[in-house]
């Protein structure tokens, strides 16, 4: 059942109105004006003045989020004067206030019972506990849906920027907080349950009983160019649960859909409950993106480039060998290579590191500049050269994993485009050339019925040679430009999917044993540091 924003603005005023209404009324019980209830500002400071808290519940209450919890604490406070003591009555009274509290307000047996009489009332133990736990998880959920939320960074593709290990808060409200489109989901769940929680383990944590189309809360800004950005990965909407961490496009380009239907279980997940991502935005709306010989372009210009920036060098050595401890003794920052091979059959990966040659003469490395400098100063390093892959001379295969993937581009990680970042209003030619650039724009996050026939393009069942933007698109790549799955591999990013902006990491621990025991693979002097 999905709601319309403006049915669902409707609703919330009707029920902000009848809560409102409960508060009237309880007020006057209480022996309150009832008017003093319907006054911003005012209503609250009598409120709390007759709940008798402190002052400080009046100056949290306007604090974001933390007011709401402020709010519940007042509904049960004045539920308590009126003789509503258990978790039923208060559950229906926070969670259902446009309900309930009218219900109790009209309702001529509920009276006030005095404040000796309510002090008298005391909770068991256990019902303490019970409260709060659920107040917790109410404020932490809408804390977590709204303002905050903790990630953490599973690969290597923003290294050395953010890195592997890293636990790092996400502001949502940078670029305005959204509207769950799913708002009915278990608590501190993505998508699906852990896999070691019995009988649940890995499926769906969410209903779609419910659905709300796109809308946000008011933003502090916009998305600049290189801010990192966690956004939901726009491929994920089809995703086959047997190989997750695999583009379901790609999957089926290798395997084929009737084959990859028949050995995988397939699902769709809406926007809000896609993978998360974090990568640089690298492209705005309207931008023009070109990468030539691993050197990004934004409009003709050279692009930002962080000092973290990482790309994939062949460093040729001679009489001894280069070991990784020695690396790391040097304070050399460095990752070893690695190439995926996808099983035909399965469409599992297999990940083989390769990193040297078996005469130990030549070794792939992946580095910044500023690494690369070190191990050049080595005697026994001849030279260290960056490996760019050229543009396609050979013509498209079909197994390509560059977007647009058509035998019209022949781009490559490092040389790739020019290209254009569509921007919402701009028109745009549709032709055998221009579609595969944005028919999965125009179809899945535009929501519109594309067809070819007879070399004529018909949209929503309308012939026409040109399309409108609906939404503002980004372009984002990782820092790691040889290991990053970004946008060069599956296009676009729209504004829906944004979810908000890394501010600042409040964890590191480093993945790899090797580097010592607990303490010692906690990187100290990443902890509480600001995202730039």
């Amino acid at each position: 059942m999905e709601i319309s924003i403006s049915t669902f603005i409707i609703l919330s005023i009707i029920y902000f109105i009848a809560a409102h209404i409960g508060l009237y009324k309880i007020f006057e019980k209480i022996g309150i004006e009832g008017w003093k209830a319907l006054v911003p500002f005012y209503s609250t400071y009598i409120a709390v003045k007759t709940v008798k808290k402190s002052w400080l519940w009046i100056i949290t209450y306007y604090v974001p989020f933390l007011g709401f919890v402020v709010w519940m604490g007042i509904i049960v406070e004045l539920m308590k004067l009126l003789g509503k003591t258990s978790f039923k009555e208060h559950f229906l009274g926070v969670v259902f206030a446009g309900i309930y509290l009218p219900y109790i307000g009209f309702d001529k047996e509920v009276k006030f019972i005095g404040y000796e009489e309510a002090e008298k009332y005391k909770k068991s133990t256990s019902r303490e506990w019970t409260d709060a736990i659920v107040f917790a998880i109410v404020a932490a959920t809408l804390i977590r849906g709204f303002y905050l939320e903790a990630f953490t960074i599973p690969t290597s593709s923003m290294e050395r920027k953010l890195l592997r290990g890293d636990f790092l808060f996400v502001n949502k409200m940078a670029y305005g907080a959204r509207v769950p489109n799913t708002p009915i989901s278990f608590p501190f769940t993505h998508h699906s349950f852990p896999e070691w929680i019995p009988f649940v383990g890995g499926k769906k944590s969410y209903t779609e009983i419910v659905k709300f189309p796109h809308a946000k809360l008011p933003k502090m800004g916009d998305v600049e160019r290189n801010d990192c950005v966690v956004f939901n990965f726009p491929a994920g909407d089809t995703v086959a649960l047997e190989a997750q961490d695999q583009v379901y496009d790609q999957l089926v380009r290798n395997l084929g859909r009737i084959n990859l239907w028949k050995t995988h279980t397939i699902v769709y997940r809406p926007v809000d409950k896609r993978e998360n991502y974090i990568k640089r935005c690298v492209g705005l709306p309207g931008d023009v993106i070109e990468v030539i010989d691993g050197e990004l372009m934004v409009n003709n210009e050279l692009a930002y480039q962080d000092a973290g920036l990482q790309h994939r060098y062949t460093a040729y050595v001679k009489n001894y060998e280069l070991s990784k401890k020695v690396l790391l003794d040097k304070k050399i920052n460095y990752e070893f290579p690695s190439q995926e091979f996808t099983n035909k059959n399965t469409g599992y990966t297999e990940t083989v590191e390769y990193w040297r040659s078996e005469d130990k003469t030549i070794y792939s490395l992946t580095m910044t500049e500023e690494a690369k400098n070190k191990l050049a100063q080595f005697p026994n390093v001849l030279k260290i050269e960056q490996q760019i892959e050229k543009k396609d001379s050979t013509g498209y295969s079909d197994k390509n994993q560059i977007f647009p993937s058509n035998k019209a581009y022949n781009w490559t990680v490092d040389n790739f485009g020019p290209l254009t970042i569509p921007k919402k209003g701009v028109t745009v030619e549709l032709n055998e050339t221009t579609l595969p650039l944005y028919k999965t724009l125009i179809t899945r996050y535009e929501l519109h019925q594309l067809e070819v026939k007879n070399n004529n393009i018909f949209i929503d069942g309308k012939q026409v040679n040109s399309y409108t933007f609906e939404m503002d698109y980004y372009w984002m790549m990782g820092d790691n430009r040889n290991n990053s799955q970004d946008s060069r591999f599956w296009g676009f990013v729209p504004e829906n999917h944004i979810v908000g902006k890394a501010v600042f990491v409040w964890m590191s621990y480093s993945p790899h044993p090797e580097e010592g025991g607990f303490f010692k693979r906690i990187r100290w002097d990443r902890l509480f540091t600001t995202v730039h």
